[in-house]
This record gives structure tokens, C-alpha cells and sequence, in this order.
């Protein structure tokens, strides 16, 4: 789970918010690391990153020494001289590929948020505006940037206002869209700012950084169109399911964090097979025990089960885990019961005098439609599971899904194959062992 998924609706503004305090931001940075520092950065390398961010985070210490290189009463003045033309922030900026947005290139990026980290550049930095990263970097003149947007500080609509985020292709240009939908109090609240502001851009921010930043092209109410341009549908179900997920009324705090080592893991694993084990032995006991011969011909058709199951998990790449494990047991025990149903349903007809072969073939039948209702109801139960539910869950609805549609097999056709097997070598009125 991220620590926050908050997600905000933003105005991007023009660069010339943030034009006038450019200097300012710079004089800043080099009043507090001064010109030889600043220097030494040489194109934002790693190391000199790691020197920044020792002299911004590194303690009184650490800038004390860095102001100490340069004291002195000739080394000021010199000091001074060097440091009036330093553009250490502006100069890592390039003009961006839309209004409002700066570009830099990756590899200085680390650079220009340990500037924007320092608390002089947030103080001086316009009142109602902020600065946000674009997640993902782009590709011009074969290097990376990443887009440094400026927007307004204040959200004008929130992720709580937000009830349904989809993705799906445009019907008349068949480009990949997203389709949103706000509560009655965000729809009026996005169609008014939206109205005002036809032709700039909107910065869909999750957790800080910019996901995306359209374009109004007409007023959007309570349902609303991202165009995605080229973008493929992969990128805009992804950009559906973030705005979902930052569908929250506030940050995220982590209160409590566990973790389960991989030792208790494995016993836990180790617990589950001991336990599906034991309940196999006990199946096959009783069956034996109880049903004689005919239990041991079910205990067979039980193998062949096995085999199914094993080759549908393999089929859909599907592993043995602990709820896994848990739905395979339970489907055991529901091949079981179809066995006994049948079983028993041939010992009335027995009692009631049938012939052997005829017994067998009235129980059969008699107790297909009980096998059947009870399979059908436990199988849209599991495929409901593998539906909607995540994880362990699905692993579970999976394993039990095979099982089933395996134990009906095995139960209907193998064992009844079995039977009339065992029969053959038979005269009508000899009895059975069940």
C-alpha cells in the first residue's frame, strides 16, 4: 500500500507566475551554498548531488565549512564577484513543450529538488503557487526531461469529490479516453472552473507529482473525457485506475506496518500440506472401511481427480498456495460426497431387490441431479470470488473452481467406469462389495 494516494485537480499558469521570483530563487541557493559549491555541481553528477545534499541536510556543519572556504576579507569580495551571475536553478531550466511547464533534463532532476527542497526557495516562491514533477519522463532531441509544471497551490477540486474513473476507446476515432464521473458537488464545482478556463490546462495530481495535464477543450459537468492522443489503452486504464485509487478525502497515514517473515510463511505452508495429507489419509480410510470394494474404486477415481486438477492448475499457471491448498481440499471433500450420494442411492436400489448392474445404473441416475445442484451453486460461488475478489482469494476460487468441475467428472464418469469394469467379469445376480 503507498503511504498516500491523494488526488487533486490543479490550474496549470502561465510560466510568468514564477518568472519574477527566477532570480530571487537563485540568489537564494547561492547565498546558502555559495559560488564554490554551486560549481561544483559540474552538470549535476552524482557525486556533486551527494555534496548538495550534505551541505542542505547535512547540519550547521556542514554549511558553516562550506561558508568558512570562502571568508576572508579579499576572498568576499571575489566571492561575491563570482556568485552575481550564477543561475544555479534557472540555469538547469529549459523552455517547455507546452505553456506553464519547464523542461529539465534527467540527469540534473536530482539537482533542481534539492534546490526546491531548501525552505529559502519555498519562501520564495509566489504566494498561490507550486511547482509539480511530471511522473514520467520524455524523449526530445535524443535526451530525457522530466516537466516541471507551475500551478496553482490550491486544488479547486479533490479526489473525494471523485465517484468512477473508466477507460475506453474514443467510438468515432477509436483513441484511447478516459471517462470520469464527480459526485453533485464536484460536477458543479469542475463545470464552473472548467467553463472559466476553456484552452489551458488541468494537472491531474496524484500524490504530488502530475499524472497528466489536458487540455480543456469545452465546459465538463459531472462526466468528463481525458483525451489520451496517441497514448495506448494499456496507459489509459492505467490512468483510470490511478484516479480511482486517489478517489480518497485525505492523504494516507500508515499507522501500523507488519511483516511476515518467510519462516512463519513456510510453516504456515508446511501446516497446510500436513493438514490436507492427514484429511486425505482419513478420506481414503473411511471410504475403504465403509464402502469396502466400491470405496476403493472412488479412492481410484480420486487419483484420476488428482491428475485433473494438477493439469487445469497448469493449464491457467496457476500454484499450490495456503488458500489454494485450502480450495483443493475442499473440493476433495465435495468429490467425496458425490460418491457417497451415489453409493448410497445403489445400496436402495439393492435392498430393494434390483440386479447388480441395474442397481448401479438406477443410483447413477437417481443422484445426478443432487451432484449437480450441489456442484453448479459451489461453482458460481467460486467464479464469483475469482471475480471480484484479490490475492489469497482468487487463488482460493481458482483452485476450488478446478476441483469441482474435476470431482464431477471423476465421480459421474470415472468411478461409474470403474463399476461397470468390475462388473463385467460379473453375472447379474452376484452381489457387490459396497
Amino acid at each position: 500500500i503507498q503511504q498516500s494516494a491523494f488526488l487533486e485537480f490543479k490550474l496549470v499558469l502561465p510560466v510568468m507566475e514564477l518568472e519574477s521570483q527566477l532570480a530571487q530563487i537563485d540568489r537564494q541557493i547561492v547565498s546558502v551554498l555559495g559560488a564554490d559549491s554551486i560549481r561544483a555541481l559540474g552538470g549535476a553528477t552524482e557525486d556533486a548531488n551527494s555534496e548538495v545534499e550534505d551541505l542542505l541536510f547535512g547540519g550547521l556543519d556542514a554549511l558553516d565549512s562550506a561558508q568558512a572556504d570562502s571568508t576572508g576579507v579579499d576572498g568576499e569580495d571575489v566571492e561575491e564577484d563570482q556568485s552575481v551571475n550564477l543561475r544555479p536553478f534557472t540555469g538547469l531550466l529549459a523552455g517547455g513543450d507546452f505553456e506553464g511547464v519547464y523542461l529539465v533534463a534527467t540527469e540534473n532532476v536530482e539537482t533542481a529538488m534539492l534546490y526546491l527542497a531548501m525552505p529559502e526557495v519555498q519562501r520564495s516562491l509566489p504566494r498561490n503557487v507550486s511547482l509539480h514533477w511530471e511522473e514520467d519522463p520524455i524523449a526530445l532531441t535524443q535526451r530525457t526531461f522530466r516537466r516541471l509544471y507551475v500551478t496553482e497551490e490550491a486544488a479547486f477540486v479533490t479526489g473525494e469529490m471523485l465517484e468512477d474513473a473508466t477507460a475506453q476507446r474514443d467510438p468515432q476515432g477509436s483513441q484511447a479516453q478516459v471517462n470520469f464521473e464527480f459526485n453533485r458537488v464536484g460536477g458543479r464545482r469542475f463545470s464552473r472552473f472548467t467553463e472559466q478556463n476553456i484552452g489551458n490546462l488541468i494537472a491531474i495530481v496524484l500524490d504530488g507529482e502530475i499524472v497528466s495535464a489536458p487540455v480543456v477543450r469545452a465546459r465538463i459537468g459531472a462526466s468528463g473525457v481525458i483525451e489520451m492522443g496517441n497514448a495506448d489503452m494499456a496507459e489509459a486504464a492505467d490512468l483510470a485506475l490511478v484516479l480511482r485509487a486517489g478517489a480518497l478525502p485525505a492523504p494516507l497515514a500508515i499507522m501500523e506496518e507488519r511483516t511476515v517473515g518467510p519462516s512463519l510463511g513456510q510453516d504456515s505452508i508446511n501446516a497446510g500440506q500436513i493438514a490436507g495429507i492427514i484429511g486425505m489419509v482419513a478420506v481414503v480410510l473411511i471410504m475403504t472401511l465403509y464402502y469396502r470394494l466400491a470405496g476403493v474404486l472412488a479412492v481410484m477415481a480420486l487419483g484420476v481427480y488428482a491428475t485433473l486438477v494438477l493439469g487445469g492448475l497448469a493449464a491457467f499457471n496457476g500454484v499450490l498456495t495456503l488458500p489454494g491448498i485450502a480450495g483443493l481440499i475442499l473440493s476433495v471433500g465435495m468429490a467425496v460426497d458425490a460418491n457417497v450420494l451415489i453409493f448410497e442411492r445403489i445400496r436402495e436400489e439393492l435392498i430393494r431387490g434390483r440386479a447388480t448392474r441395474t442397481a448401479v445404473e438406477e443410483g447413477f441416475a437417481h443422484a445426478l441431479s443432487a451432484i449437480v445442484d450441489a456442484n453448479m451453486t459451489t461453482l458460481f460461488t467460486a467464479l464469483i470470488l475469482f471475480q471480484f475478489g484479490t490475492g489469497p482469494v482468487r487463488g482460493f476460487a481458482l483452485t476450488l473452481s478446478i476441483g469441482i468441475v474435476a470431482s464431477f467428472f471423476s465421480a459421474l464418469y470415472v468411478t461409474k467406469t470403474f463399476f461397470l469394469i468390475y462388473l463385467s467379469g460379473k453375472k447379474a445376480s452376484d452381489p457387490i462389495s459396497i
